[in-house]
């Protein structure tokens, strides 16, 4: 936990789940500078009495610096929704001063002040701006943060395509500030996203089917390498056997251990909305009559009983934002561990640089390879 001090005033703040030893901060240099710009008596405070949106708030600094005012959180991100949760907790406001909603939800019908923590996904930041132009007014103040290397002169043309004509900060500690003017007169058009693309024909199972991508998903338009490779050396179960798919993203590995054993029950994991609703709509378009799926936004396996599931399927993120760093994929190792029955499996893919391996004979005491390219690697580590 770090403290924040601006002018809305000093904060304790913490990313969740928190850990005594995470090096990483719960705010960076965009959530200040867009803070104290807020305030900044040379541009004249902005009036944040009307509705306020905060969209993207990575891990709760800018809504709790602004719960006074009562905003609107919009995010993608289960764990972010618990992090803002835990740090109005810590610092003694409200849990109803903020209103969270997912990136799923509907916006509010009319927003006074819009606030856009730019996000890492080009992709992801057009279908938000695209569902909250209808809200935005010609009033609307919009301010955007980010840091320099997070924004791009197409992240500006996305504002000013959609929302009206946009201008840039000066760079202050490595953040910069995006200024939008709402254009009443910009036609209103819908989110291009969903995004839907067949899959290649020799992935197993799933060769042909279609798949639903959500803005924001990793490698949304397409296939990614890592989960192309792991499709081609999935395990088969047979029987009623439980399968979750943890991380799963668009869903396309819990829809092939679906097609390939109909009597399975798939369980879809994510801490994204936009992953979950993919994965959803991706098992309803291709899974066989009687398939049986249920899908859940969590962290990790928390929600699931210990001891409950026979196989976990997992490719895991080695990103946190613009960190790298393999703390998820450690957690979920050991959650997989936790929920796996005496005897079940836990099968990753990862890059081969990455040593999973370690990280696995160390929570489960073994590890096998099962698959391996030269960049690859598919791991298999069973609960004894």
């Amino acid at each position: 936990m770090n403290r924040l001090t601006i002018p809305q005033g000093t904060f304790d703040l913490a990313r969740f789940p928190e850990h005594p030893r995470d090096p990483f901060r719960a705010w960076d240099a965009a959530d200040e500078y867009l803070l104290q710009q807020l305030t900044d008596p040379e541009a004249g405070p902005v009036d944040l009495s009307g509705t306020v949106a905060v969209v993207g708030d990575r891990w709760g600094a800018l809504a709790t610096a602004l719960a006074a005012h009562r905003p609107v959180q919009i995010s993608d991100s289960y764990l972010a929704r618990r992090a803002t949760l835990a740090n109005l907790a810590r610092n003694g406001a409200d849990q109803d001063a903020v209103r969270l909603l997912s990136s799923r939800d509907t916006p509010p019908d009319r927003i006074d002040v819009l606030i856009v923590r730019v996000p890492k996904s080009l992709a992801f930041l057009e279908d938000q701006l695209h569902r909250l132009a209808p809200a935005v007014h010609a009033g609307t103040v919009i301010i955007g943060t980010g840091m320099v290397k997070e924004i791009h002169t197409s992240t500006l043309k996305l504002f000013e395509r959609i929302i009206g004509p946009t201008r840039t900060s000066l760079a202050v500690r490595k953040a910069r500030l995006i200024f939008c003017t709402p254009d009443p007169e910009l036609p209103r058009t819908p989110s291009p996203w969903p995004y839907r693309y067949e899959l290649p024909a020799d992935v197993g199972p799933v060769s042909g089917l279609t798949t639903v991508n959500h803005a924001g998903i990793f490698c949304a338009d397409r296939l990614d390498i890592g989960t192309r490779f792991f499709l081609k050396h999935l395990p088969t179960r047979g029987g009623a056997v439980r399968v979750v798919d943890l991380g799963c993203g668009n869903g396309v590995l819990g829809l092939s251990a679906a097609v390939a054993n109909p009597q399975a029950h798939i369980t879809f994991v994510d801490e994204s909305y936009g992953a979950v609703a993919s994965a959803e709509e991706t098992f309803r378009a291709g899974a066989p009559d009687g398939a049986k799926a249920d899908f859940l936004v969590g962290d990790g396996l928390a929600d699931l009983d210990p001891g409950s599931v026979d196989l976990v399927l997992n490719n895991p993120p080695f990103h946190s934002h613009l960190a790298t760093t393999d703390a998820t994929a450690r957690a979920m190792f050991a959650d997989a561990r936790t929920a796996l029955r005496q005897g079940g499996e836990l099968w990753v893919v990862g890059n081969r640089h990455l040593s999973y391996h370690t990280h696995l004979r160390r929570i489960f005491g073994n590890c096998t390879t099962v698959a391996g390219d030269p960049k690859f690697v598919v791991l298999r580590a069973v609960k004894r």
